[in-house]
């Protein structure tokens, strides 16, 4: 995994880029990452900053405005904040049956008694009928950092030809709520990273 590798205050994708020397073509045996970009309003532009591994099976997202948050300051708008990273993967081909994404969240999250924060992800492979969802919640009284996995099986059966491309989109989301903490309190929720990877399983039938 990559972590907090590219600098933040900068959108970018590192496909191709001089700073690993450029990816050779992406090989015929595996799922790859051709490219990831961000968007959204836990993620506007110039607040996101990309990097994908190597061997173009892993990525890193790092954000310097993804937060969430409810207080006395804070306008409606902010109790909750998204982001969408849309991956663009290239599959082998017919062989292939499916493939394991997993994605890491990680930030901080300061949470009055009372108040909850709550953390989502939804996973959609281009191709495949179902969306998976994961949710996770966080009680108030929390002051700490925070961290997440969610593991996902996509399915490509119905990929018809070899070197094909799908999209994968990835909907984040942090929401917190002031439940029954006092109103002169303030609660937030950040997140500072998303890390995620591609193992290919295959299907030889």
């Amino acid at each position: 995994m990559l972590r907090a590798l590219a600098a933040t205050g900068v959108a970018t994708s590192l496909f191709g880029s001089a700073a690993f020397g450029g990816h050779p073509p992406p090989p015929p045996s595996r799922i790859v990452i051709d490219s990831v970009t961000a968007n959204g309003s836990g993620c506007p532009p110039g607040t996101a900053a990309v990097a994908i591994s190597p061997d173009q099976t892993a990525f890193t997202v790092t954000y310097s405005n993804y937060l969430a948050q409810v207080g006395p300051s804070s306008p409606p708008t902010a109790r909750k904040k998204n982001c969408q990273l849309n991956l663009l993967l290239h599959v082998p081909g017919r062989r292939f049956a499916y493939a394991i994404t997993s994605a890491t969240y990680m930030g901080f999250a300061s949470l009055a008694p009372g108040a909850s924060g709550t953390q989502r992800a939804s996973y959609h492979f281009q191709g495949d009928a179902r969306t998976t969802n994961f949710t996770h919640h966080f009680n108030g009284g929390f002051n700490n950092n925070w961290q997440t996995t969610d593991t996902v099986h996509i399915a490509a059966r119905d990929v018809a030809r070899c070197g094909e491309e799908r999209n994968l989109t990835i909907n984040t989301e942090l929401r917190v709520d002031r439940g029954t903490s006092s109103p002169s309190a303030t609660s937030f929720m950040e997140m500072d990273s998303t890390d995620g990877s591609i193992q290919t399983v295959y299907h030889l039938a």
